[in-house]
């Protein structure tokens, strides 16, 4: 255990919050707190880490750092996941006019605080962003992959938001309290870019300024970022477009519908050039199960991520899809069947109908009953 430094007395509001969001850290959130300590000795702070509900004992470990020093917090959260909402969720929780995040992997500056707090005071900005793309900065040793996503990535948000910010999806920056409660209701808070989400739900543009840093190699833990972040910023763009009031999750469900559609269709019409026309009932029924099926593991994997099945839940979890949609799938082959048969539509009209009376269904009773409550990582 690292030696804290002493508390000032009496503790004085803090001028400065840093908010941690954190999942399986339990090996470097000490060392993040020794240093953030160390770098901002002379300012009034305080770090609230916001962990969801770690597996490795990362809230525990945080628990016995407060108990030590209280200008360490912690907010963990049960049932939920996802980077950008526990970020929302720190930075309302707390008192402190400006408000830094950072990750929990020793990856971002912690050194550059101090500055970027100055900067934000003395210019008189909304936000400092520690930004890898403005001289200075770099992305150390990310692979070339990671770096093409992240460049198409920082050129679609910059089309977005229409601001000329070299790296708006940076997860290390410093803002006004006052910003976030001015926009706090219109952000999404999906996906790991915050910053994006700041900057588009703003109904001003802000005044910013951007400081270099270089990201560090990962000293402890796993990285957060598979496949699945482009689909959640996808997401994000898509509801920022469209605006707040469809949920995230209709949107994503959707999506997958859509896909469904085509796999749907895919599955019927070999099945009627060589069976013909009048196998309909049976290529319709086999479509329908086909595509039930794809639209359950896409679900699982993208939609309902905080939430994914796994082992033996996934095949209880297909199992309780199939069956919660039984009367949905009926729908579907049922009025399709109908359609077709009453001559009123030929057969692609007729699979769609069925296909979206199934697709609302699904939507609806899948939310109750196959992914109800969160699962374990």
């Amino acid at each position: 255990m690292h030696d804290q430094p002493t508390v000032p007395s009496p503790c004085l509001p803090p001028e400065l919050a840093v908010i941690v969001p954190t999942y399986k850290e339990v090996d470097s959130v000490e060392e993040l707190a020794r240093r953030v300590a160390t770098v901002l000795t002379g300012i009034a702070w305080e770090l609230i880490f916001v962990d969801d509900d770690s597996p490795d004992g990362t809230a525990e470990r945080v628990r016995e750092l407060a108990r030590r020093d209280p200008r360490i917090r912690l907010l963990q959260r049960v049932g939920r996941r996802g980077l950008s909402s526990a970020c929302i969720e720190g930075m309302l929780a707390t008192s402190a006019p400006y408000l830094a995040v950072m990750d929990g992997d020793l990856q971002h500056d912690e050194t550059l605080l101090p500055r970027m707090l100055q900067t934000i005071q003395e210019e008189d900005l909304d936000i400092v962003v520690g930004s890898r793309y403005v001289e200075g900065g770099d992305t150390g040793t990310w692979n070339a992959r990671r770096r093409s996503m992240s460049r198409l990535a920082t050129h679609i948000g910059q089309r977005l938001i229409r601001v000329d910010l070299r790296d708006p999806m940076s997860g290390f920056f410093l803002v006004r309290s006052s910003v976030i409660q001015g926009c706090v209701r219109r952000l999404s808070g999906v996906g790991f870019k915050i910053l994006l989400d700041i900057l588009s739900a703003s109904e001003r543009p802000l005044r910013f300024r951007e400081l270099p840093f270089s990201f560090r190699e990962r000293q402890a833990g796993n990285s957060k970022l598979d496949n699945a972040v482009l689909w959640e910023y996808l997401l994000m763009l898509t509801q920022k477009i469209i605006g707040p009031l469809i949920p995230l999750r209709f949107i994503a469900f959707s999506l997958i519908g859509g896909l469904g559609v085509f796999v749907h269709l895919a599955v019927l019409w070999p099945i009627l050039h060589v069976l013909g026309e009048g196998a309909f009932l049976v290529g319709q029924t086999a479509a329908t199960l086909v595509a039930m099926t794809s639209n359950f593991f896409l679900n699982n994997i993208l939609t309902y991520r905080d939430m994914r099945l796994r082992g033996r839940q996934l095949l209880w979890g297909w199992m309780s899809f199939v069956l919660a949609c039984s009367l949905g799938a009926l729908a579907n082959v049922g009025i399709a069947n109908h359609l077709f048969q009453q001559g009123h539509s030929g057969w692609f009209l007729s699979a769609l109908a069925g296909v979206l009376v199934g697709a609302v269904w699904n939507y609806a009773v899948t939310a109750v009953y196959t992914w109800k409550r969160p699962k374990a990582a």
